[in-house]
């Protein structure tokens, strides 16, 4: 039977002591305190080292149960995301395969029509999915329009944020500073404030912000926020391409003409061979100049295993600005075009043209002229029709006259081929064969001048029944049957096609281009750290000074920058001599051992086992 009168402190049921009890309640309650705040400054410190929006940075929201609102903004989240963006540009990329591989109206609207007509099963699927029109296709216009808006939504967002860590001040240091992944300590003679000040000389010389936590206190600094602005600059620029793309399709003009020597050139729309505008161009737009192309020159490696190599491709030309402007000279050589205004005139190809002339039946010459014929192959073999309208045959009769064949600047003779053996103009011939009969110019229908229709014409024959055809060299001539007329071979003029294009987006492109590659190489050869400095007054007296790293990634570059500062520091405050009478005091082995050195400053280490506490 227990006394409960005696004032007896023994717990009847187990013998406890109940003031131990509580004094084991409160020291277990006291760990979890110092616990919970040695992880709460580890996660300050840590934090606000991403430009990430604070609800990227929590959990996942939940999907909304009910409601329009909910979705839409679940959607928006979604589509606004990094992942979501990185995923449009990958579509849109893929999107520009079939524009590459597949003809495309805008680009060569015959070429699409021949692949139309050889192809007619699968032109269906590519119609049905706009493969012709790849860049004015919905579903591309679509991909473009989300990657512009994603990037938009995600981009405001990270620029407030980041705008909010530039002003925020670098988070006070963490109550253990060993817990973090780069650490060192030593022990110094020179007063805590003086360390400290010297702590800021040295961080601010290294470009560090710097902040004083307290007096006597620490020094927190923080670096790398080229990083993040390196990151906005890289997507800010994929926008300005994106707008530079847009506005140079909308507003973009390409025109090509090709120019006999001697000829001229006037920049309108009449003047252009084919020409091609985005939807919003206006031809209004179009700069008011011209010119004229005085001579072509061109040369070519004459021997050995690169014979026929272009060397030089150069077009010597007089232009003007204005209906009465001064003419002046220019050369316009490939990748080197001539600028007029917001125009670009730029060589595209070289041919030659045999000047001809052909009499009729009347004795009257029913044309003379350069004809240019188009080249086949690298050595110019050029193939090419003549095309006579106003001709009267012998009795006096109107028809029409049409030669087609093939010219070769270098003729090799009884080789029983028209090809070139080079392409400069040693050998000139010209191989032609006869027709009459409708050329079908006078239906309204367009035809092109480099080739001829012979379903409703005739060709001319021998007296033998053979097709007329004959090699002509300058000063040859080619006699028609029964008083025909005759076609003469005179000389060879030299041709040059140009590109006249505007581009207003071209300038914005490429310095978007140049931005991303900058922004890029920020985001990625930069790192965002802090470091931490505190100088306290130990119990022996001395200054126990101690020094911590964190990064935003995992590098080896931050505890060898903290060893680098440290050493720097140590100028201000060096190692103090160990003392060894206080070594004495207590074993190394005893718990009570003080955790602050005694001996010279251990270098800056890389804990593994530490970094949770930074995450």
């Amino acid at each position: 039977m227990s006394d409960t009168g005696t004032g007896s402190s023994t717990d009847s049921r187990n013998g406890t002591d109940p003031a131990d009890m509580a004094e084991t309640r409160v020291t277990a309650d006291a760990a979890e305190t110092a616990d919970a705040a040695e992880a709460r400054d580890a996660r300050e410190a840590s934090a606000q080292l991403s430009t990430t929006p604070e609800q990227e940075q929590s959990e996942p929201p939940n999907l909304p149960s009910l409601g329009v609102i909910g979705w839409a903004r679940w959607f928006w989240r979604q589509l606004t995301s990094m992942r979501v963006a990185l995923i449009l540009l990958l579509l849109l990329s893929l999107g520009t395969v079939p524009g590459s591989l597949i003809p495309q109206n805008s680009v060569d609207a015959a070429k699409a029509a021949e692949f139309r007509q050889n192809n007619p099963t699968l032109s269906g699927f590519y119609e049905t999915f706009q493969l012709f029109d790849v860049y004015s296709s919905v579903w591309f216009s679509a991909i473009y329009i989300l990657l512009f808006v994603s990037l938009i939504g995600c981009i405001v967002p990270r620029s407030w944020q980041f705008v909010g860590h530039l002003r925020a001040r670098p988070p006070r240091a963490p109550r253990r500073l060993d817990r973090m992944p780069a650490y060192t300590t030593w022990h110094t003679d020179e007063d805590p404030e003086q360390v400290l000040e010297a702590a800021r000389s040295t961080l601010r010389r290294r470009r560090f912000r710097t902040e004083a936590d307290g007096p006597g206190g620490s020094v927190a600094a923080e670096k790398g926020y080229l990083r993040e602005a390196g990151n906005l600059v890289f997507h800010v620029a994929l926008i300005v391409m994106l707008v530079a793309f847009a506005a140079g399709q909308l507003w973009r003009s390409e025109g090509g003409k090709l120019i006999v020597q001697g000829d001229g050139f006037a920049n309108t729309l009449t003047q252009y061979d084919d020409f091609r505008a985005g939807s919003l161009y206006s031809t209004d737009s179009l700069d008011s100049f011209g010119f004229t192309l005085d001579s072509f020159h061109s040369s070519f490696e004459p021997s050995g295993p690169q014979k026929g190599t272009p060397r030089e491709f150069r077009a010597d030309v007089t232009y003007w600005e204005g209906a009465d402007g001064e003419e002046k000279k220019a050369a316009i050589e490939v990748n080197r075009p001539l600028s007029v205004g917001d125009s670009k005139v730029f060589l595209l190809a070289h041919g030659y043209a045999p000047v001809v002339s052909v009499t009729d039946g009347q004795g009257d010459v029913a044309f003379r002229g350069p004809v240019p014929f188009l080249p086949l192959d690298a050595n110019v073999t050029s193939q090419g029709v003549v095309k006579v309208t106003d001709y009267r045959d012998a009795k006096g009769e109107k028809d029409q006259l049409g030669f087609q064949g093939f010219f070769v600047p270098t003729y090799l003779p009884g080789s029983g081929q028209m090809a070139s053996q080079f392409p400069a103009l040693t050998n000139p011939a010209l191989f032609l064969t006869a027709y009459r009969g409708d050329l079908g110019v006078d239906g309204g229908q367009p035809r092109s001048v480099y080739q001829l229709d012979v379903e409703k014409m005739k060709q001319f024959t021998e007296k033998g029944g053979d097709p007329l055809a004959k090699v002509l060299e300058p000063g040859d001539t080619m006699e028609l049957p029964n008083g025909a007329g005759e076609l003469r071979f005179e000389s060879v003029e030299r041709w040059a096609s140009f590109q006249i294009s505007q581009e207003p987006g071209k300038g914005w492109a490429l310095g978007g281009a140049v931005a991303a590659v900058l922004g890029l190489a920020g985001s990625l050869f930069l790192s965002r750290r802090r470091v931490w400095v505190r100088a306290v007054a130990g119990p022996d007296g001395r200054t126990v000074v101690e020094m911590a790293a964190l990064g935003r990634s995992e590098s080896a570059r931050v505890p060898e920058e903290l060893g680098d500062l440290a050493e720097r520091l140590r100028h201000a405050a060096p190692l103090a001599p160990a003392r060894p009478e206080a070594v004495s005091t207590a074993s190394p082995d005893s718990p009570e051992a003080p955790a602050s050195p005694e001996s010279p400053a251990s270098p800056a280490r890389t804990d593994r086992s530490a970094e949770g506490a930074g995450q």
